[in-house]
């Protein structure tokens, strides 16, 4: 029998920079119970109050950076599942109910969403050519035959922190798969739909931006083995 979460159970975790437009969208398809963390990462349209009014808890992280906010909100979690997504109305939350799922019920100790663009510039040709490089670049890192680092994703909290994430920038999301690996980790893929953002993009709205990214990124997987840090005791590979 499945048992759904309680409200304890999950948290999602919305890093936040300048994205009023997009969080009634988001935070309205949070699925009940669960608590919506938006992380403000320095906005200055007002980000921070929206948020607050629609009943979402706020964190605040001064220091700017896609992993400082992810990972500010991960530490202000105390809930056993931590779910992350982005904020920009690209993609919904609400898809995060059955990845939550199979974590609880142990067919992954990580899951992500692989983004299968819909709608006329939901995904750039420059930001997909950065993702297919590393994709490739992990798969010889750590034989995981993945396809996407997207931003959705979930797994238990205490467990995650013991990965000892220190990328605080563009890297986190693959640092957090490549110490996972590492440890051992079962990490799932499935395809969820990528709409198009509102607004303009932080990261790979540009050439520019996506190959910073690109090359934050190529250092955490140029970065050794880091033993074997505590975790699922679970033999690593990618399940589907």
């Amino acid at each position: 029998m499945t048992v759904s979460p309680s409200p304890q159970d999950v948290d999602v975790v919305l890093p936040c920079l300048n994205e009023a437009g997009a969080l009634p969208w988001v935070l309205e398809r949070i699925p009940a119970g669960w608590r919506a963390i938006v992380v403000d990462n320095g906005s200055t349209d007002g980000s921070a109050e929206v948020a607050r009014a629609l009943g979402a808890t706020v964190v605040h992280e001064p220091r700017r950076g896609f992993g400082a906010a992810c990972h500010a909100g991960l530490t202000a979690s105390d809930a056993d599942i931590v779910c992350f997504c982005d904020c920009d109305a690209s993609l919904d939350p609400s898809l995060l109910a059955p990845f939550v799922r199979e974590v609880r019920e142990g067919g992954a100790d990580l899951v992500l969403g692989r983004r299968r663009p819909r709608g006329r510039g939901a995904w750039p040709l420059h930001a997909r050519a950065g993702n297919l490089a590393l994709a490739r670049m992990l798969r010889r890192r750590t034989g995981l035959r993945l396809h996407d680092l997207g931003p959705l994703r979930a797994a238990r909290r205490e467990p995650l922190l013991a990965l000892g994430l220190t990328d605080r920038r563009s890297g986190y999301p693959l640092e957090m798969v490549v110490r996972a690996a590492d440890a051992g980790w079962r990490i799932a893929e499935h395809d969820v739909p990528y709409l198009p953002r509102t607004g303009a993009s932080k990261v790979t709205g540009t050439w520019r931006g996506t190959w910073q990214a690109v090359r934050d990124m190529s250092h955490v997987l140029a970065e050794p083995p880091a033993g074997s840090p505590a975790g699922p005791p679970a033999a690593g590979r990618a399940v589907r």
